[in-house]
Formats: structure tokens, sequence, C-alpha cells
């Protein structure tokens, strides 16, 4: 079992959100670069092996997706009504697993250039 380092995990949140923010105003549809770029810190800093990496990344993945996921539908609502929220919806789940796929994958890198 993986115990979870909750510090680096909050930390690549943190950095993954406000490196969306910055690339999706700069590149319009490329911020999920920012979540490769803040699991690769997390593998990083975890260390411990793929696997630890690939866990605490997908973890900021998952959070991150329900973060924007929720943006998503809050703002839907608020344009598009009921429409909006269940496009919302869709993106939340849409979200989550593609976040939660590229931050496994970026931990699991973080991981193997930390080289444990």
């Amino acid at each position: 079992m993986v115990e979870v380092k909750w510090t680096p995990v909050i930390i690549g949140l943190v950095i993954a959100i406000i490196l969306a923010l910055i690339i999706e105003m700069i590149l319009p549809g490329w911020g999920i670069i920012a979540y490769l770029i803040a699991t690769i810190y997390v593998g990083y800093t975890v260390g411990g092996g793929y696997t630890n990496g690939a866990i605490h990344g997908a973890l900021v993945g998952v959070v991150a997706g329900i973060i924007a996921g929720i943006i998503l539908m809050i703002i839907g609502g608020a344009v598009a009504g009921l429409v909006g929220v269940g496009a919302g919806i869709l993106a939340l789940i849409i979200a989550i697993i593609v976040e939660a796929i590229i931050g496994a994958i970026g931990g699991a890198i973080g991981a193997a250039i930390k080289g444990e």
C-alpha cells in the first residue's frame, strides 16, 4: 500500500492550476501540458519508484480534473442553464479520466528522472 504524501500533491495541484491558466491564455487548448509538468514534479518529489510516482501523479490529475469540472459546471450553468450543467458533468467525467491518465504518466516520468 502506498502512503500518500500530501504536501507534494497539494504543491503539484497548485502548480497545475496556475500553469494551466497561464498556458491557456498564451496557447488556448494546450493547458494539459500544465498537468504533465506538475505531475512530473510530483513524481520526482515523492520518489519511491514508478508506482509511487504514478499514484501520486494520478491523484493530482483526479483532483485537478474535479476542480476543472466544477468550474466548467458553474460557468456552463451560468451561461447555458441546465444544458450547460449537463455539459459540465460530461466534461467533469472526461477531465477526471484524461487527467488521471496524464497524471500517472507524468508521475512515472518524474520518478524515472529521479532514478529510484
